[in-house]
């Protein structure tokens, strides 16, 4: 095996294990609040991206106009999302988070992300910051790549 392979192979590794436990986790925390994934997903959406059309979740979430506002209609009920008319088309509506739907996402958040502690412990002081470093750069050249991808 070349070092490009063996890196290549331990990444992977990596990337299964951290995406398996990270969906476990938005799964496990989605079901305790008796939202589906696709509910959650979508206040997961409102909250890295602000607000959003009902066309928009349509487009990402891959369904129909009517479903989207169907599942926004739901979340607008249960008091997670507000719902405004566009002030550039009155026929559309923009979603956002209410202050209830940020506070759930934001256990969500904390509860995705608790292995994480757990995983910390289980390192040294140097590997800590051994693996710190790595990562650094990995998100680094994992920007760019995106930055060229939107250009």
């Amino acid at each position: 095996m070349t070092k490009h392979t063996e890196f290549t192979q331990a990444l992977r590794t990596w990337m299964d294990i951290s995406m398996n436990r990270s969906w476990r986790g938005w799964s496990h925390f989605a079901k305790s609040t008796g939202l589906s994934m696709q509910q959650f997903s979508i206040m997961m959406q409102l909250h890295y991206r602000g607000v959003c059309g009902v066309s928009d979740i349509s487009d990402r979430f891959e369904v129909t106009n009517a479903a989207a506002s169907q599942l926004v209609e739901k979340l607008v009920q249960s008091g997670y999302l507000e719902r405004a008319e566009d002030p550039s088309d009155r026929r559309a509506k923009l979603v956002t988070l209410s202050r209830k739907g940020k506070l759930l996402v934001g256990r969500g958040v904390e509860e995705r992300f608790l292995w994480l502690d757990q995983l910390e412990t289980g390192l040294s002081p140097s590997e800590r910051d051994k693996v710190r470093d790595g990562l650094v750069i990995l998100s680094e050249v994992a920007r760019k790549l995106d930055q060229s991808l939107e250009k």
